[in-house]
């Protein structure tokens, strides 16, 4: 059974959700799709693991942690948890296009579907969506909203390396 609480960010409130002690969820307020979104179960107040996600995402947000070091369990099919498995491999400030990531899982071609799979992340902010952009590297929609994407973007932004795509 999920279980959920709800912290403070820069980005707005966050709902974290979690079942058998891995986190399944991090969605925005504001979530493009909300109709879409699992339920959330139990409201608790605190827990290890949240108290774990709280922290360390607080020291995100506060430019001390680049890397989560959190128990996740997002929920999806085959090609979806290729696409998620891959958006953790994009270091802190760097960026990469949905071709970049189609051509990483091996299926070149399918950049459109790569994107679909990265709209449908349930881990907003832990699986960072936020660091994929269109070809031409126009910031394109994220579930929070583009505003969102923006300021996170902007967040990594000064450690991004040389080598690093920017937006």
């Amino acid at each position: 059974m999920p279980v959920h609480t709800v912290i403070d960010s820069p980005v707005g409130a966050l709902t974290l959700v979690a079942e058998d002690a891995a986190l399944t969820g991090i969605y925005f307020a504001i979530h493009r799709r909300r109709d879409r979104l699992p339920d959330f179960g139990e409201l608790v107040s605190s827990s290890g693991l949240f108290g774990d996600a709280a922290r360390q995402l607080g020291e995100y947000f506060a430019g001390d942690r680049r890397v989560f070091d959190l128990p996740l369990a997002p929920r999806g099919d085959q090609f979806q948890q290729s696409v998620w498995a891959q958006l953790r491999q994009i270091p802190y400030g760097q960026t990469r296009s949905y071709g970049d990531l189609a051509k990483a899982i091996g299926r070149p071609g399918a950049a459109q579907a790569v994107g679909a799979a990265n709209g449908a992340n349930p881990l907003s902010i832990v699986v960072p969506c936020h660091r994929v952009l269109g070809a031409d590297g126009s910031l394109t929609g994220y579930a929070g909203g583009l505003g969102r994407k923006r300021f996170l973007l902007e967040l990594e932004r000064p450690a991004a390396d040389v080598e690093g795509r920017l937006f």
